[in-house]
């Protein structure tokens, strides 16, 4: 892979691949697409370059006072690593250069939010490296479907922040290239699995499709605190922290709209994720207005 300190940062909000014509899932030009969608749409800004703006008042007690911070850090910290092991055993060149850009990405989210936290006085606990389970493709595909969660409801959270004027502008701009990476994160994620569930041998076929409903569910009920610790919901957390009065189905309507426009961006033959905006368009039916 090339240098990340040799790509020349550019801002880029639009990906298409200029080739017309329909899109075969599991095809080499699907494999190309989505590797080519992480890679060209590569933003190298540098977290020690962010300019944090100096905050006071209720503005730094309401960053210093969201409740999801520590959760925040070790949940990047294993993201992180789980990609880049994933990486290691990645075959394919095209996918494990974008894998490797990928790992790259999630570490530097890691080295945003710490540089956050200094920033603003933030307490957090100094917990050892993270050694993951020795199950790469397994921890990657976890990470994967989390991420398809936390982020459709991050999405709505960051726009509410913003446009409710709850965090200053300033700091919303420094965010924005975080946000966007994990929308390109999504695509590329969801994309490889179905590239890889039409290409491995037929016998796996049916185990690799259990794993993916599997960490789905999974990923699902830990985010409602059933399976796992309650802190992990990061929408509940998110929304009461912010403490704005919105209904639930106002916030539902948001995330919606925020997830379409956010993949929009991206080439639309590539695969979005879909079952969580699924499920929720289902849901906010029975929801009042």
């Amino acid at each position: 892979m090339n240098s990340i300190a040799q790509i020349e940062r550019y801002p880029v909000t639009a990906w298409t691949w200029n080739r017309p014509g329909p899109i075969k899932i599991g095809s080499e030009e699907h494999k190309f697409m989505f590797c080519r969608m992480l890679l060209d749409t590569f933003d190298a800004y540098k977290p020690a370059e962010l300019d944090w703006p100096d905050l006071s008042g209720d503005a730094l007690a309401r960053i210093t006072g969201l409740p999801f911070w520590q959760v925040a850090v070790d949940t990047e910290d294993a993201a992180s690593v789980h990609v880049a092991e994933m990486a290691k055993i990645t075959g394919d060149p095209l996918i494990k250069e974008a894998v490797e850009l990928m790992a790259f990405e999630e570490a530097r989210h890691r080295r945003v939010l710490s540089a956050l936290v200094t920033h603003y006085g933030i307490k957090i606990q100094d917990n050892p490296p993270y050694v993951p389970p020795p199950r790469a493709e397994w921890n990657f595909m976890s990470t994967g479907y989390g991420e398809c969660l936390d982020s459709f409801f991050a999405f709505g959270l960051f726009e509410l922040a913003s446009k409710s004027g709850y965090f200053p502008p300033e700091l919303i701009e420094t965010f924005e290239p975080v946000i966007q990476e994990e929308a390109r994160h999504l695509v590329f994620f969801v994309n490889w699995a179905s590239y890889m569930q039409a290409n491995v041998a037929l016998m796996e076929k049916p185990w690799f499709g259990v794993k993916r409903m599997l960490h789905l569910i999974l990923n699902g009920l830990g985010r409602m605190g059933i399976a796992f610790e309650d802190d992990e919901n990061f929408a509940a957390a998110g929304k009461d922290a912010v403490g704005i009065d919105i209904s639930l189905s106002s916030f539902l309507d948001l995330c919606l709209a925020e997830n379409s426009r956010r993949m929009s961006q991206i080439d639309p033959r590539l695969i979005r994720p879909t079952i969580i905006p699924t499920a929720v368009k289902t849901i906010r039916r029975f929801i009042p207005a």
